[in-house]
């Protein structure tokens, strides 16, 4: 990824954990960000990644979506230009995770199911109901819908497209 947004091929990384705490994972995205891929992290709980540090993570959002239910799910996408690969699993990307527990991976192959999970993404990243922002200072900031528009509630669209599904 790095290379490809490097060379100028437009680049994106989206990671949906609880926690993102691994030093060398936290050292490549900034790393990434910085040559010019834009990543997206949406967690829960802890973060050591700084989102909007000039000249060393201005391509870097970081969200948190908290709501009446809680979400496991670990998504990770990484699309450079026209090629996409988006993987589920297990892992929090947190030491003693990554270094000390057998946790899986699995690659995502079918396209309707990536643009499912793009759309997850999509619909965290648009939540202006129950979600925060972390600053660059490590401080969380409660998201707010802009002037005149409604809270936008991503577990509430998610449930209406899971309805629609059924």
């Amino acid at each position: 990824m790095t290379r490809a947004a490097a060379a100028g091929l437009p680049g994106r990384i989206r990671i949906k954990v609880n926690s993102l705490a691994d030093p060398d994972i936290v050292d490549a995205l900034y790393r990434a960000a910085q040559a010019g891929a834009t990543v997206e992290v949406v967690t829960r709980g802890i973060c050591t990644l700084r989102p909007g540090m000039s000249g060393v993570s201005d391509r870097i959002r970081v969200r948190s979506v908290l709501g009446r239910f809680l979400e496991h799910s670990r998504i990770l996408s990484f699309r450079t230009d026209e090629r996409s690969t988006t993987w589920i699993g297990s892992a929090d990307l947190m030491p003693r995770n990554l270094d000390h527990r057998i946790k899986v991976l699995v690659p995502v192959e079918d396209d309707r199911l990536q643009l499912q999970l793009h759309g997850i993404f999509d619909a965290l990243l648009a939540d202006t109901s129950s979600s925060w922002d972390l600053d660059a200072s490590g401080a969380w900031r409660r998201a707010r819908p802009g002037a005149g528009a409604r809270a936008r509630s991503a577990q509430q669209t998610l449930m209406a497209r899971a309805a629609g599904a059924s």
